[in-house]
């Protein structure tokens, strides 16, 4: 492979990231969110930021939700102290994006592999516009991408990245799904026990309440953008009387029925990892996308069934579909077509018309209903085709699906850029 259609996703890169940067700093302006994805960072981070640098985690803030191992995403930016804490954080994000792409690149280049994942990635992500740089998501991502490109030469390393995305935000654990059976998968769950053990008992030796996140997580309701919550807000123009209330950092319903709807979401979610399980014990053959197609189809049941999916959620999805397109043998190509266009309409439903969705306005209502169509749609064709393409007798992909899938575009023609 020649040299051009790396530096063309290098100067993809840079384009882009320019313009998100852009973005970021008129974050002000009334289509881009009117300051409020830039004050996730500036205000919440710096102020958690002040009191993990006291030594403790911040136990009676109902807006904490997140594993202790995001204390060290948060804290940082003091590794740049010339810069604010905003900057620093940015620039710290935008590091690990690069090393994101990078990865995927250095992937893509191999012999009989693919670099569809780094131009996905480069193109996919600046359809959220500005947002991914004012969240750590990218962080936690970075370590999931990491974890599935080292399982092929140490499963034990990939435990451990495994182990410190899942202290960070939880989702990376399900990386370990796809895992070979036998030996493999146990050195992965070795290296992620050990990792997991040795770093909260650091994590707890230098902070105090490391696991307050778990009352707050407990107490989360239905976010207006979750599957239950556009069916909520469907049931508004039908006479339901459920409201809108800002609390644990989102903006949730309350009413009649909501309670029953949270539960059913979490039944929900407990059926996708039975479904998961039924699919581990039943696989039988595999192919060298497993464990990446195994990932993105663990993380997208358990995002379509989850009772917030906000914007940032497709953050994760993107980086697995890229992981998978570096592989020329994965069964997930229109997955991650969905997923590219399921991640256009959120940065429709936030920023930009984020009020319609908060109001419930048949304009917000299909916006919802488009984007998380869509993702229930990538969730059952993902299980599916890992379920065809790995059974005890596999079964081939037809072949208009194979045309269909050589055929496949990512945004910004970046396609032109693989083989």
């Amino acid at each position: 492979m020649t040299r051009r259609p790396l530096l063309l996703v290098a100067a993809a890169w840079l384009t882009t990231r320019a313009l998100m940067l852009w973005l970021l700093a008129h974050d002000t302006l009334p289509p881009l969110g009117g300051g409020g994805v830039a004050r996730e960072v500036w205000r919440l981070y710096a102020h958690w930021y002040g009191v993990l640098s006291a030594g403790a985690f911040p136990a009676d803030d109902p807006l904490w939700q997140y594993p202790p191992g995001a204390a060290p995403v948060l804290l940082s930016p003091a590794l740049l102290p010339g810069l604010t804490y905003f900057r620093a954080f940015v620039a710290l994000t935008l590091l690990a994006d690069a090393a994101i792409t990078y990865a995927l690149s250095r992937a893509g280049s191999r012999p009989g592999r693919s670099l569809r994942g780094a131009a996905l990635w480069t193109g996919g992500l600046p359809l959220l516009l500005h947002v991914p740089l004012a969240r750590y998501d990218v962080q936690a991502t970075a370590l999931a991408v990491i974890a599935l490109l080292t399982s092929e030469r140490s499963t034990r390393a990939c435990g451990a990245f495994a182990a410190l995305g899942a202290l960070v935000k939880g989702w990376p654990v399900l990386v370990l799904l796809g895992v070979a059976r036998g030996r493999a998968t146990r050195s992965a769950w070795t290296g992620a026990a050990l990792t997991a053990t040795a770093a909260l008992a650091v994590l707890a030796a230098l902070f105090d309440h490391p696991f307050a996140f778990l009352r707050q997580q407990g107490g989360r309701g239905v976010q207006i953008e979750s599957l239950g919550g556009t069916a909520l807000g469907l049931a508004t123009h039908a006479g339901w009387p459920g409201t809108v209330r800002y609390q644990y950092g989102a903006l949730e319903y309350t009413g009649p029925y909501v309670s029953l709807v949270a539960h059913a979401s979490l039944a929900a979610t407990a059926v996708a990892f039975g479904l998961l399980l039924w699919w581990r014990v039943r696989a039988r053959h595999r192919t060298p996308a497993t464990a990446y197609d195994a990932a993105l189809t663990a993380v997208l049941l358990f995002t379509a069934t989850s009772r917030v999916i906000s914007p940032q959620y497709m953050i994760w999805l993107l980086g697995l579909a890229a992981m998978c397109l570096t592989s020329r043998h994965t069964a997930q190509r229109p997955v991650a077509a969905l997923i590219v266009a399921a991640t256009a309409v959120s940065a429709v439903v936030y920023p930009v018309l984020y009020a319609e969705v908060a109001a419930a306005t048949w304009t917000g209502c299909a916006l919802m209903l488009v984007r998380n169509g869509l993702l229930a749609t990538a969730a059952a064709l993902s299980f599916t085709r890992l379920w065809r393409t790995t059974g005890a007798r596999p079964e081939p992909l037809p072949a208009p699906a194979r045309a269909q899938d050589a055929a496949l575009t990512v945004p910004g023609g970046l396609r032109r850029l693989i083989d």
